[in-house]
């Protein structure tokens, strides 16, 4: 009897992990570890691309033979600019001073990697924040959830309260675009729903 090839999560994103579950593809999942410095005069969309790669690769010296790595990589870009994970308060609080009332992009790369196949895809999503105070800044840095976040927040989780809109894939700015994702795995063998 013919079986699916296995999926393995070339990261330690527990959001990934769930948003796989979510449209019923089980995976084995491990982080992998590779160098996340912006090269310079590199886009944002090169960045991310760029990134999801590398960990596929990575992902795949240590899968079983025959898994299908998938691997991914979100980044928050404003005027050019991209917001990774804050390294402390300051850092949150310059990025959240940044996105406040205006529109920002949010990027997301995700990378197939099986043998020597490959494919790769990039979804970006328009957000708009409200205006946000200080106050608010420095309240939503001790709930400790932007401590992990590119750009200092998550849509899926408390910040959800500071979006006044988004234009595009809400999955691909919690980090992993499902129906691009689903796409990309079928053309692995790879079905949704499976767990279901």
């Amino acid at each position: 009897m013919w079986s699916e090839p296995p999926v393995y999560l070339a990261s330690a994103s527990p959001r990934r992990r769930e948003l796989l579950a979510q449209i019923g593809v089980p995976c084995s999942q491990a982080a992998t570890h590779i160098n996340e410095q912006v090269k310079a005069g590199e886009s944002a969309a090169d960045y991310v691309q760029r990134i999801a790669a590398e960990k596929a690769a990575a992902g795949l010296q240590a899968a079983p033979a025959g898994a299908v790595v998938l691997a991914a990589d979100t980044a928050v870009v404003v005027d050019e600019q991209i917001l990774g994970k804050p390294v402390d308060a300051a850092d949150a609080a310059r990025m959240l001073a940044l996105l406040s009332a205006r529109s920002h992009r949010v990027m997301t790369a995700v990378s197939l990697a099986c043998g020597a196949e490959r494919a790769h895809c990039l979804v970006s999503t328009g957000v708009s924040f409200r205006a946000i105070t200080a106050a608010e800044i420095a309240a939503y840095w001790r709930t400790g959830e932007p401590q992990d976040k590119a750009g200092g927040y998550a849509i899926q989780g408390l910040g959800a309260i500071f979006v006044a809109g988004i234009e595009g894939s809400y999955s691909a700015v919690v980090g992993l675009p499902l129906r691009e994702t689903a796409d990309l795995l079928a053309r692995f063998g790879v079905s949704c729903w499976q767990s279901v």
